[in-house]
């Protein structure tokens, strides 16, 4: 089944639609290539949970206190549920909790890794960082511009509150008077929430199932061994398993759409054949940096450069666990990958 998109229409960026019966879908700005997150806004008899919260700028708080005041003025917002720590879902978290006098909920990995990401703004970057992307063959000026870049994410994310909800595998959350079940994904994030459901097949898949893009999966300097891109096919292959065909998938970036499994297995194979041309390019050894032909089509510029260099690392790692490749460093302390 290829996707079907449920909606000929879209909100217009900072408006809102109905999907569902008390789900209203908000597109929020971003000041990015994507233009826009979606948020999902649930109505209940006693008052609204919202799923993802934006960026922590001006735009977006004004679009809250807009949506609020136009929307949601009758009913209070009770909760603030984030799938992962990323900006754009994490953002206003703290302001919406701490503006509205409400909770917030989060797994336990996503909401300790956002307040360490935060407390890190501000900080020189560490010598563990600079190590990894020397090994991955930045020249001089990219280590520059990560060395300027370090300590950058507090700039979009408010202060998380000091104590929170904790969402786990498998909890039953009764929101807006339907039952939704959190099924937990990794790779694109360390504990992503997704919420299912099940009796109006419905699934809010935050990053973890987009309709047209694959979500960035890297490994990172604070565990330069790690193994996401595992995670990532393990996570994909589990939602295969626990999602009917018919779904509606409410997704954070794009369109709500059907047909979940056949995009699952186009991601699945996507990344799958980018580690055969792995495989085939380190028939003769290379540097991180020479392995992005293999996986990406478009030209990496520098502002992408971070990305792409922890999505390779992912499938060389995966490579390396799979005992497909090996690495070995050089005088310089640079990483060179050739196939095993």
């Amino acid at each position: 089944m290829t996707i079907e998109y449920a909606f000929e229409s879209t909100p217009d960026i900072g408006s809102t639609q109905p999907v569902a019966h008390g789900i209203h879908w908000l597109r929020m700005p971003l000041p990015f290539s994507l233009g826009h997150i979606n948020l999902w806004l649930l109505e209940g008899d006693d008052g609204w949970a919202v799923v993802d919260t934006g960026l922590h700028t001006n735009d977006s708080k004004e679009v809250w206190q807009q949506t609020i005041g136009a929307l949601m003025v009758d009913k209070p917002i009770r909760h603030v549920v984030v799938t992962h720590l990323h900006p754009d879902h994490v953002g206003c978290a703290g302001w919406l909790t701490d503006e509205y006098g409400i909770d917030l909920w989060m797994t336990r990995e996503e909401y300790l890794l956002c307040r360490v990401l935060v407390a890190d703004t501000g900080r020189v970057a560490p010598d563990e960082g600079v190590h990894f992307y020397q090994a991955a063959g930045f020249p001089e000026e990219a280590l520059y511009s990560y060395k300027k870049m370090f300590g950058m994410f507090g700039k979009y994310v408010a202060m998380l509150p000091e104590a929170y909800r904790r969402l786990q595998e498998g909890d039953r959350l009764d929101f807006a008077g339907h039952t939704w079940e959190v099924l937990v994904g990794r790779g694109h994030s360390v504990e992503h929430a997704c919420f299912f459901d099940e009796e109006r097949k419905l699934f809010v898949s935050g990053d973890q199932l987009l309709p047209t893009i694959s979500s960035n999966v890297s490994v990172y300097p604070t565990e330069p061994n790690a193994n996401p891109l595992k995670d990532w096919l393990d996570s994909l292959r589990m939602l295969l398993r626990r999602l009917p065909e018919d779904v509606l998938v409410l997704p954070a970036h794009g369109k709500p759409f059907r047909g979940a499994h056949g995009r699952l297995d186009e991601l699945i194979k996507e990344h799958l054949d980018g580690c055969d041309a792995l495989l085939e390019l380190c028939s003769e050894p290379k540097r991180v940096l020479d392995t992005f032909p293999a996986l990406f089509k478009s030209k990496i510029s520098d502002s992408n450069l971070i990305m792409a260099t922890g999505e390779a690392v992912a499938h060389l790692n995966y490579l390396i666990n799979e005992g497909e490749i090996v690495v070995e460093e050089d005088a310089d302390g640079v990483n060179w990958y050739r196939r095993g």
